[in-house]
Formats: structure tokens, sequence, C-alpha cells
């Protein structure tokens, strides 16, 4: 499977923005989908994780309230609403995918997914 980001752009603080991940098969769906993201000069950080049938969310405290993660199966593509963003969010955000049998706690991180996309760019100014 491979992924692709995309969605990305310049924006305003307090605008919104939806990212979306597009694999390029149907095997998506027999996995958990993760959302990363990293900033210049910092380490990679867990965003938001669902679960591969879309129930169970998972989400960085810093994002939650503010993000909305999401997926449709039968299109094989995943979701990242970001509402009332912050220059604090700009940061290249990549979505990734991970087995199905991930413990809750591991589901926060990165080691949790192999399949990782190219990344698309968020910028927020302020």
């Amino acid at each position: 499977v491979q992924l692709q980001a995309s969605g990305g752009g310049l924006v305003q603080a307090g605008d919104s923005l939806r990212l979306t991940c597009t694999a390029s098969e149907q095997s998506f769906s027999a996995y958990n989908l993760g959302w990363f993201r990293q900033a210049p000069g910092k380490e990679r950080e867990f965003v938001a994780g669902l679960r591969r049938r879309g129930g169970t969310t998972y989400y960085a405290d810093s994002v939650k309230g503010r993000f909305t993660i999401s997926r449709d199966n039968t299109k094989g593509t995943g979701y990242l609403q970001m509402n009332s963003l912050k220059p604090e969010d700009t940061a290249v955000y990549t979505c990734a995918l991970g087995p199905q049998s991930t413990i809750t706690s591991e589901m926060y991180s990165a080691r949790s997914y192999h399949i990782w996309g190219q990344g698309t760019l968020v910028t927020v100014s302020s």
C-alpha cells in the first residue's frame, strides 16, 4: 500500500483545513490509521489515530477538541479535519497505517505504524 497526504497549505490562525490521506489499495481498510506531524527543528509527534473500522479515536492533547480524524474505507481514504488552527500547528503532516492488533497505549507511537506516506505542509500564520 502506498499513501499520499494532501490538503496542506498556508492559512491564518483560526482557520480550518482538511487533510486527505489517499491509499493506493483497498487493503487500507485492514489497517489502523494515524496522522503525525513534524515541525521544523522538532521531533515527529503523534496527532491522531483511528481504528480500522472507524470506531475508537485517539488524539494528542494539543489537538483534542480541534482536530477530527475520520476515514472512508470504501474509498481507501483517511481525513484529518483541523479547526481553530494555531501557529504552533505548523508542520509537515503525514499519514500512516498500522496493524489492527496494536494495543491502545501503542496507538500513539510512531513505531506502531509501518506504512508511511509523503507529507503535506501546513503553515499557520499569526
